[in-house]
């Protein structure tokens, strides 16, 4: 049998044929169990049917033999007793029926007739053929019981051939009953009571029931007859036959018995006319004459009313018997077509094993041979083609060993061949791959290297540029060349090749944030809100800043250019940080919600598809890279989407824990600025569930160590301080102090406290540049205050910056007068207050909304100086607008002449003091919040010059503009160097031979 076909061994299995045995077997014991359980059924219904036969014949026959007893007040009497203790019985075996019986609908609504009929039992004992029920109640009263009783006759139908006729037979017969029941109660009572005692109405109303119950009977006997069979009807017809002879046999009897008394004897018609002579209403001494008695008519009724008891009994028990014999026959079949389908199955099962069993061993190793080239040895061989070289692999595969000539063997042979043509196109692939990835480095680190040289350029022309307008336009230059390098990067995570530009040192959180903010276009309408005080792991901040560039971008494309893409960031209880991205989108649907979120946690492979998707794959490989996990979702109160990032553990503890800051840290660095959190004002850590994290998608897993370099931080820093010199510089030579350039769109309570206090306060180190008083400035020619001379040009020199030369030096003055307006600086720090509340926007020359990005990380204060007026617009950036014409040059002069002319006047030394007491009467406010209500301005109101003034000491710092701008021209170029230098001894820097990502 080793080499026969399929198809005969198929066809020796004999699968059809079990099958067909099966389905055709199970019906037939279905079919057979059905009917076992219906006829069991039917015993019991046919077994109820018969104990409520029994007790309405019961109930009948206590009504019938009360008559007399009752009437003449004999409540004890043992005949009495005996027919009601009958009925109780009778009630009891009926009770256990109804335990017993299906629980159908139809019999329980008839059984409930019958519980609601045996509440009236009790009363009926008690006042039956009284005065107050009278002889027609209490016959009609007994009759409402026993109806019931009668009607369950109707619910046999299951049976021999003759189903339908058991229910209608018996109901016939048991009418016929009832009706022979009344007419003997009936008569009875008319009998035994004194018509003159009874009223006129009572007395016709009997004798009308009388006749109607009669024809009722008559009526009932011929239903019996045409529905009953020809057996039921012989039986009919000998009961009643019996009846009649016994009838003759009582009267022959009584005649005997009255004429050996001496007594004269009347023999009683036969029933029929006996009612005929009650019902016309004769007295009782002429139906007595006529031998129409109490006892006679007793007699003769009840001989009628047993012989249709009798006939009830035998259709009872007949149906009975009949459902018993169904269900024995039902269950002997049950089990004998049971037993021969499950002896056809076994046989079945057995052939088919011994069938089977030939191919067992070829399909068995087909099987095992299969699932080893599926599972380990194809995708072994891919892996090692996707890893290595393709010419250094071994490529032959190995046969799988059957040599059979059936259709087993064939398949095994074909087999084969599918898995060499596998190998093939896997190492095809490989090859193709690994040079389309080889082409997208090659073109991304040419890309980069251009970009880069780019960004050096556009760097150098922001350094040596004054004009906001240009400089502004310089800095979109920048944005859109570092969006340009990002789309480079894209190409190198399709090509999976790792970074260029790593970072040695953690980088806070807000600056990864910022630089992040800085690679995207409509970066001012991000705001950063709540960032925790933590650093991330430097090897990991590049790829952080290219992940949330990409979450910002989309953020900011698919929303409204009018609302705001808030960024939000929560420390949670386990060390872990995640960062909320909100935006006021139209949303995504429930299904594209659960196919991102998939794709994000399980990242696939680079096909045609992604090119849709880019940045979701980017986002994906960027997240699996650092274990960070990414999610999004619809947001809880507004439209929009919500991005959650978490970052693990590992990559937000900096690389090492916190590190600590020395107290002579001089470094000027964005974060730096910002205050600490007070730990006590965040006693609950609300966990990633409760803020909407699903956990349970992703497995633990470890953060690799290879992290990502920093550069993009260091661009956002330098722009940001790049901004803060024009800033300063612009609001020295206007002679007002800068306002923001930007109102949000609802108030937002900032993470961060007030600068209040200074930087001491707060509890961190003031930097050396704003250690030192405001010092008194004379005018200069041209309208801008000079500064006045500082320290040893070698102090200078040893703090690494460049030495200004010798005519940029301006003399001291004698004293500096009082300024017009008030400063919002302290005098100890030389800084503004931090300011997170809302400021009042004044109305500007153009609407643009790029100055909304930067309040909410804007630097935590103030460049000394007055305010630019209000006559001079911004740019998109936040930055002063300068007017091409010149036409603040004599607003300036004008603002300088009465300096001048009051610094050559007579002057004491508490002028400035009370000149300062005479403003701090007219309090001073910031505007009004939305609610109406007056914003207070931290400090405003104190007297200036009141709090105690910081001895000078140290290295005096020029802090005219220019100087400014220099120094930390100077400051980023010299940070670039080292980094440059540091990343160098890791084979990571910039030069020439060092492509950037």
């Amino acid at each position: 049998m080793r080499n026969w076909r399929v198809a005969t061994r198929l066809n020796a299995i004999l699968l059809i044929p079990v099958l067909v045995a099966l389905v055709f077997g199970g019906f037939r014991v279905q079919s057979s169990v059905r009917t076992w359980r219906d006829a069991d059924d039917a015993v019991r219904i046919a077994q109820l049917v018969r104990a409520a036969v029994t007790y309405a014949t019961t109930a009948s026959d206590e009504r019938d033999v009360a008559v007399i007893p009752l009437l003449k007040g004999d409540t004890k009497s043992a005949q009495v007793l005996t027919a009601r203790a009958a009925t109780d019985k009778a009630k009891s075996a009926f009770d256990t029926a109804v335990s017993r019986m299906p629980q159908t609908t139809g019999l329980q609504k008839r059984v409930q007739l019958v519980r609601d009929g045996e509440k009236k039992l009790a009363s009926l004992r008690a006042a039956a053929f009284t005065r107050k029920l009278p002889g027609v109640q209490t016959e009609e009263g007994y009759l409402a019981v026993t109806h019931p009783l009668i009607e369950l006759s109707n619910e046999l139908g299951f049976g021999s051939a003759n189903q339908a006729s058991f229910g209608r037979t018996l109901y016939a017969i048991s009418l016929t009953q009832a009706a022979e029941s009344l007419t003997r109660s009936i008569g009875t009572h008319i009998l035994a009571e004194n018509r003159n005692k009874l009223a006129t109405g009572e007395l016709d109303t009997q004798l009308t029931a009388l006749s109607s119950y009669a024809y009722l009977q008559g009526i009932a006997i011929e239903e019996f007859k045409g529905g009953g069979t020809d057996q039921d009807v012989a039986e009919l017809q000998k009961e009643l036959t019996a009846a009649a002879a016994k009838g003759k046999q009582q009267v022959t009897a009584a005649a005997q018995q009255a004429a050996a008394a001496g007594q004269t004897f009347v023999a009683p018609p036969e029933t029929i006319a006996m009612i005929k002579e009650i019902a016309s209403g004769k007295s009782a001494t002429q139906l007595a004459a006529e031998g129409i008695t109490t006892t006679s008519w007793f007699a003769a009724s009840a001989l009628g009313f047993d012989a249709y008891r009798n006939v009830g009994v035998y259709l009872s028990d007949s149906a009975l018997s009949d459902a018993q014999h169904v269900a024995s026959s039902a269950r002997t079949d049950a089990i004998v077509n049971s037993a021969i389908v499950l002896v056809a199955l076994i046989v079945a099962f057995i052939v088919a094993a011994l069938m089977a069993r030939a191919m067992s061993r070829s399909m068995r190793r087909l099987r095992n041979a299969a699932f080893d080239v599926a599972e380990q040895r194809l995708p072994a061989l891919v892996d090692q083609l996707s890893r290595t070289d393709p010419g250094r692999v071994d490529t032959r595969i190995q046969t799988i060993p059957i040599t059979s000539k059936d259709e087993i063997g064939e398949v095994a042979r074909a087999f084969d061949q599918v898995h060499r043509e596998a190998v093939r196109l896997a190492a095809e692939q490989a090859l193709l791959r690994g040079n389309v990835n080889a082409i997208f480095t090659n073109l991304s680190r040419r890309n980069q290297g251009l970009i880069q040289r780019q960004l050096s350029l556009i760097t150098e022309l922001e350094n040596n540029e004054a004009d906001p307008d240009q400089l502004e336009n310089l800095f979109k230059m920048d944005h859109l060349a570092t969006r340009m390098r990002r789309n480079g990067e894209n190409l190198l995570v399709l090509a999976g090749e790792e970074p260029g530009r790593r970072w040695n040192q953690p980088v806070p959180l807000v600056d990864v944030l910022r630089a992040a903010a800085s690679e995207v276009e409509s970066y001012e309408r991000i705001e950063l809100i709540g960032i925790p005080e933590t650093e991330i792991h430097g090897t990991a901040v590049t790829d952080m800043v290219h992940l949330l560039a990409e979450l910002l971008e989309n953020a900011t494309t698919f929303s409204s250019p009018q609302t705001k893409v808030r960024v939000t960031a929560t420390r949670l209880p386990d060390g872990r940080v995640m960062i909320e991205i909100h935006d006021k989108g139209i949303g995504l649907t429930a299904e594209d919600f659960a196919d991102i979120n998939h794709k994000l946690a399980e990242p696939p492979t680079v096909d045609a598809s992604i090119s849709k998707r880019m940045g979701l794959f980017v986002v994906g490989r960027l997240a699996d890279r650092h274990s960070i996990r990414v999610q999004l979702r619809p947001s809880g109160e507004q439209a929009g989407t919500t991005s959650l990032v978490m970052l693990p553990e590992p990559i937000t503890h900096g690389g090492g824990g916190e590190e600590e800051i020395p107290e002579d840290d001089n470094d000027f660095t964005v974060s730096r600025i910002v205050p600490e959190h007070d730990t006590a004002d965040y006693a609950y850590r609300p966990s990633a569930a409760d803020l909407g994290f699903d956990d349970s998608r992703y497995e633990q897993i470890q953060v690799p160590d290879d992290a990502r370099a920093l550069d993009p931080v260091g661009r956002s820093l330098m722009r940001k301080e790049r901004r803060a010199q024009l800033e300063a510089s612009t609001g020295e030579r206007t002679g007002e102090q800068p306002l923001p350039a930007f109102l949000d769109e609802a108030p937002v309570q900032h993470p961060y406290e007030s600068f209040e206090g200074g930087y001491q306060e707060q509890g961190y180190v003031e930097p050396v540049a704003y250690q030192e008083p405001q010092y008194e400035q004379t005018p200069q020619p041209d309208g801008f205050p000079a500064q006045d001379g500082y320290g040893a040009q070698d102090e200078w020199q040893q703090q690494g910056y460049p030495v200004p030369a010798q005519d940029e030096w301006a003399a001291p003055a004698p004293a500096r007068p009082a300024q017009p307006e008030h400063q919002e600086w302290t005098a100890a720090a030389g800084t503004a207050p931090y300011q997170p509340q809302q400021l009042q926007q004044p109305q500007q020359a153009e609407s643009a909304p790029g100055g909304a990005f930067e309040a909410p990380e804007r630097v935590g204060f103030q460049r000394p100086g007055p305010a630019p007026g209000a006559t001079h617009s911004l740019t998109g950036s936040g930055l002063p607008r300068r007017d091409r014409n010149g036409s603040e040059q004599p607003e300036e002069a004008a603002q300088a002449a009465p300096e001048q002319e009051e610094s050559t006047q007579w002057r004491s030394a508490n002028d400035d003091n009370w000149q300062r007491a005479e403003q701090a009467r007219e309090p001073k406010a910031g505007g009004v919040t939305p609610s109406g209500l007056p914003r207070r301005v931290p400090k405003a109101n104190l007297v200036a010059g009141a709090a105690q003034q910081t001895p000078q000491s140290g290295p005096q710092v020029s802090r005219a503009p220019e100087e400014i701008r220099g120094r930390l021209s100077n400051l980023r170029r010299g940070v670039q160097q080292g980094r440059n230098a540091g990343t160098d001894t890791n084979g990571q820097g910039f030069g020439p031979n060092h492509q950037e990502r």
